[in-house]
C-alpha cells in the first residue's frame, strides 16, 4: 500500500468507478491512505472486493465498501448512489470516473457494436455518475464537491485503431468543462485527468513492439504508473485544488507535447 505524505481527505466520502483495477484501483488506494472513506465500484464485484481488501484503515472513521455497478446503466448508477446514501447517510463529496473500456479496430472495419459500447461506458457512464452525484450533492445542500473524470491524451491527438475510444474521451473532456460551468454555483468543481501510456490491464493487451515504440516517444522515457495518475486525482479531490475547475491535466510524461 502507498503511504501518502498527507491526510488531505480525512472524513471525505469518495466513490471511484473502475475501482477494481488499473488507475481506479490506484485512486482508491491513494484516497484511503489520505484518510478518505472509499466506495470501490466496478462492473466486477470480485475485483472491487480485491481492491477493498488492499485499502488502508489508518484514520479513524474510515469505513470502505465495495459495490458492483454498470456505469452505462442509469438504473445501476442510481442504485449505487442510493446504497451509498443508505449506508453513510450522505452522498459522496468526491467522485472519480475511472471506469473505461477499449474495443480497438480500424475505422473502416469498426462495427457499430464496438463503437456504441465504448461510448456507452466511457462517455455515457461518466455523464450518468456525474449527474447522479451532482444531483445528490445539490439536493442535500453540500458545501462543496469534487468530480474528477478520466479522459485520455488520445482524446486530444487521436490514435490509430481507436476512433471510438478517442471520440469517447474527447467527449468526456467537453462534458467536464460544461459540468464545471453549471455546477460551480453549488461549490462543485469538475476536472479531467488525461493519462498517457500507463501500465494497466488496458495496456497489457498492447504488443511489446508497440510499447517500446510508444515509450521511445515519451520525453520522460518510460510508461507511467497508475499511482502517478492517482496522485493527481488526490490533488484534484483535495482542497489544494480549491481554485481549479474546468481544467484538464495531462499525466503523460510529456507524450504528444504541444
Amino acid at each position: 500500500t502507498i503511504m501518502a505524505a498527507t491526510s488531505r481527505l480525512v472524513s471525505r466520502l469518495t466513490v471511484v468507478t473502475g475501482g477494481g483495477s488499473g488507475i481506479g484501483r490506484a485512486v482508491c488506494q491513494r484516497f484511503a491512505s489520505e484518510g478518505a472513506t472509499v466506495v470501490v465500484a466496478d462492473i466486477s464485484e470480485e475485483s472491487a472486493n480485491q481492491t477493498l481488501g488492499s485499502l488502508n484503515h489508518d484514520h479513524k472513521g474510515q469505513d470502505h465498501m465495495a459495490a458492483a455497478v454498470d456505469v452505462s446503466s442509469r438504473e445501476s448508477v442510481e442504485k449505487l448512489l442510493t446504497s451509498i446514501q443508505c449506508r453513510y447517510f450522505q452522498p459522496p463529496s468526491v467522485c472519480v470516473n475511472a471506469a473505461g473500456i477499449t474495443r480497438d479496430e480500424f475505422l473502416l472495419k469498426m462495427e457499430d457494436e464496438d463503437f456504441d459500447k465504448v461510448i456507452q461506458v466511457n462517455l455515457k457512464g461518466t455523464f450518468l455518475l456525474t449527474q447522479a452525484v451532482g444531483k445528490a450533492l445539490v439536493a442535500c445542500g453540500a458545501p462543496k464537491g469534487s468530480i474528477i473524470t478520466v479522459g485520455s491524451i488520445v482524446g486530444k491527438v487521436g490514435n490509430i485503431g481507436q476512433a471510438n475510444y478517442s471520440a469517447s474521451k474527447a467527449g468526456v473532456e467537453g462534458l467536464t468543462r460544461t459540468a464545471a460551468k453549471e455546477l460551480s454555483r453549488y461549490g462543485i468543481r469538475c476536472n479531467c485527468v488525461l493519462p498517457g501510456f500507463i501500465t494497466t490491464p488496458m495496456t497489457d493487451k498492447v504488443p511489446e513492439k508497440v510499447i517500446s515504440q510508444l515509450t521511445s516517444m515519451v520525453p520522460l522515457g518510460r510508461m507511467g504508473e497508475p499511482s502517478e495518475v492517482a496522485d493527481v486525482c488526490a490533488f484534484l479531490a483535495s482542497d489544494d485544488s480549491r481554485y481549479i475547475t474546468g481544467t484538464s491535466i495531462e499525466v503523460t510524461g510529456g507524450l504528444f507535447i504541444g
